[in-house]
């Protein structure tokens, strides 16, 4: 399911624009206003800035590079500051790198980085002792794009050909492109503006991908033989209903290919076998209402996760491949005990669980059925599995990490129960884990429910008000924000910030009905949990209202326009990038992508109850004549999931409404989507960017002594 996804002395006086400069006298710019008018539910709207939306507004360009300029004018003083916080993020970053090296039919493939270089080399060896093979260099790919990503990757399960998505351009619209491994050519298979999504069949030569309708919905998928012209594909499924996305995968035991058709209330899953690609797919049970589920395949059965006949928090069943229609439970609904994916391996089936906010990893013996959990040392962290490519393994890999304990590689002996690290991500410049604590807060929201908060400081904390504090946080579509750890986060730590992570409803991090109470008319929620836990911090005197930031991005940045408006006065700043703010406008078109499916996500507005509900917190909508935090509004004109036309509407808005002479500043990069730049060094002058605009909002520049 594509989203708007998504994972400092103590005490030093105020500072504000340094309005001695000439740069910051300037004026900020000012957007024409065109008024625009709708009614829906006889109600009339007037839309100021609705011209936005047309690309081609020969005003339009001319105003986000005003923007920029005026944001770069505004920000020229920290530029200083920018600089040390991009040399010290990059410092601890050990910039020549490589992955463990993961197994996969005859090979071992790894990426590595390599310093000053952009991007990753893809490789691959015979044995770990062989010699290396690259199988995609992406820094000689990138050289002719201002910006390059990859929406996909698969090797044929011969090992003989690699095929990739690429976006050039930022708008998540990805080419596929062929590569023979055997002679390292481009091949002249080539299918343009498709969705996410490769999967192999057995026979080497057959390959399915996604293409998505005129919103960007994945719609359609495709079967394509190699050396073949793409006019002679051919549509293997078709999802017409637009609540719907479609994906494709590729079973662990290589024995099938699936086809996924999901919304975020029910899901229909189909199967090919991989052994005869052009076969039918075959159903393997018929879409219900309020009834979710995937699929994984190990043996003579398919195990299929779901919340069926009322398990709110999921469970296991599984169904003979000769009937899959025909489910037993395998794995009974416990209420509590949150099933959030299993994996199938020959003899294993591992589940993901999550109790009490924390991820847990569940091991059972398929022959025996006898089951134990893999622990872990941490009071918060975070745990993925990853890697785990081989049907026949013992072996699970997972890769674990906590808000001070580095990204750390195990290999896990399910026979044996014992570990093994195999590589624990390097921080360079000194970083000494011991320098810091954690705590993990229940914080009680206002109608009673007790909110999970972690926090990791350095040093001793006084709690006498005087840290700044970052409150970050998502809150939406079931996605869990993990605890885990980030090397940049620690050049603000160590200048006296305390960073913070509301686990605030809306994501699954305390089971389903965390996610079920954060969305549609529940959606309000999510935004009373960041209030209520952004004053419990200043109650207990963990920082202050001006030293409090709150950050977050795509549906994250409505979080952050919808507390803007409810209480601007408990925050010094709030920084939102790729911000979802323009919701009732968005959500009424159809056209845009993403709308349609994500009518079950936020609601309907052409449904009068949906509309009230909405109109109570969409940030644009609800724009007053008051005084506002520092803001900071980051985005891309490319961005597929959340247009660009809405942080730029919002901030116009804002600034033609607002009370206060604080900063509102918006940085629009003219060559990016969603995600921002697509190369390394770029992303991290973008933090670099964000940080310097954080310490500067609470005049917190200098490092604390350890």
């Amino acid at each position: 399911m594509r989203i708007r996804s998504a994972a400092l002395t103590l005490a030093t006086a105020m500072t504000v624009p340094n309005t001695s400069s000439a740069a910051a006298q300037q004026s900020p710019p000012v957007a024409e206003k065109r008024p625009h008018v709708t009614t829906l539910h006889g109600i009339q709207r007037r839309d100021d800035y609705f011209w936005m939306r047309n690309r081609d507004d020969p005003k339009l360009v001319p105003y986000l590079e005003a923007e920029n300029a005026y944001t770069e004018a505004m920000t020229a003083h920290t530029a200083a500051l920018r600089e040390t916080l991009y040399t010290e993020i990059l410092s601890r970053i050990k910039e020549t790198d490589e992955q463990v090296p993961v197994k996969d039919g005859d090979w071992y493939y790894y990426s590595r980085t390599v310093e000053g270089l952009s991007y990753p080399i893809f490789a691959r060896k015979r044995t770990l002792a062989a010699a290396e093979e690259i199988v995609l260099d992406q820094n000689e790919e990138a050289k002719p794009f201002k910006f390059y990503q990859l929406g996909g990757m698969a090797v044929s399960p011969d090992g003989s050909h690699l095929a990739v998505l690429v976006d050039t351009s930022g708008y998540e619209d990805f080419t596929l492109r062929v590569r023979d491994l055997r002679t390292m050519a481009w091949l002249p298979d080539v299918a343009e503006k498709l969705s996410w999504g490769l999967a192999w069949a057995s026979d080497n030569r057959t390959l399915f991908y996604v293409s998505g309708d005129s919103a960007k919905r994945p719609e359609k998928v495709w079967r394509h033989v190699l050396d073949g012209a793409r006019g002679a594909d051919v549509a293997v499924y078709h999802e017409t209903d637009v609540l719907f996305n479609v994906s494709i995968d590729r079973a662990r035991s290589g024995a099938f290919v699936f086809i996924q058709s999901g919304s975020f209330t029910q899901d229909e899953w189909r199967a090919i076998d991989a052994s005869r690609p052009a076969s039918a797919p075959v159903l393997i049970a018929a879409r219900r209402p309020g009834v979710e589920y995937t699929v994984d395949h190990g043996g003579d059965w398919f195990y299929i996760h779901t919340n069926r006949d009322g398990a709110t928090d999921f469970k296991v069943m599984r169904a003979r491949v000769i009937s899959p229609a025909a489910w037993e439970e395998f794995t009974p609904h416990r209420p509590g005990i949150f099933v959030e994916g299993v994996d199938v391996f020959r003899d294993w089936i591992v589940r993901t669980e999550r109790r009490e906010g924390l991820r847990r990893l569940t091991v059972r013996a398929l022959a025996s059925g006898d089951e134990h959990e893999v622990s872990f040392p941490d009071a918060a962290y975070g745990v993925y599995l990853e890697g785990n490519r081989e049907y026949a393994s013992d072996t699970l890999r997972f890769d674990y990490s906590s808000l001070i304990t580095s990204p750390s590689v195990y290999d896990y002996d399910m026979r044996a129960r014992t570990r093994e690290l195999k590589k624990q991500q390097e921080v360079l410049g000194g970083y000494d884990p011991t320098q810091y604590k954690v705590e993990r807060l229940m914080i009680p929201a206002r109608d009673g429910v007790r909110v999970p908060v972690s926090l990791v400081y350095r040093g001793t904390l006084e709690r006498d008000g005087r840290r700044p504090l970052l409150l970050y946080a998502y809150g939406s579509y079931g996605a869990t924000m993990e605890p885990t750890f980030s090397s940049a986060r620690f050049s603000l730590v160590d200048r006296g910030f305390v960073y913070a992570i509301a686990h605030i409803r809306g994501g699954q991090e305390m089971g389903r009905s965390w996610y079920d109470d954060g969305k549609m008319l529940k959606k309000l929620n999510s935004f009373h949990d960041f209030v209520d836990a952004a004053a419990h911090l200043v109650r207990e005197r963990y920082t202050s209202h001006d030293r409090l930031v709150a950050h977050g991005g795509s549906a994250g940045g409505l979080l952050m326009g919808a507390v803007a408006n409810m209480r601007p006065d408990y925050f010094r700043a709030i920084v939102a990038d790729v911000p979802f703010v323009d919701v009732i406008n968005t959500m009424s078109d159809a056209s845009i992508p993403l709308t349609a499916q994500e009518w079950e996500q936020w609601g309907n507005p052409s449904i009068r109850e949906h509309y009230n509900y909405m109109m109570q917190y969409s940030p644009y909508d609800n724009v007053t004549a008051k005084a506002y935090p520092w803001m900071l509004v980051m985005s891309g004109i490319n961005d597929s999931r959340v247009a660009y036309w809405e942080p730029a509407k919002w901030v116009a808005k804002l600034r033609a409404t607002r009370t206060d002479s604080n900063p509102l500043l918006m940085q629009m990069l003219l060559g990016a989507g969603h995600g921002g730049s697509s190369g390394r060094y770029d992303r991290l002058r973008e933090v670099a960017f964000r940080y310097a605009f954080m310490l500067d909002a609470v005049g917190q520049a200098g490092r604390i002594v350890p």
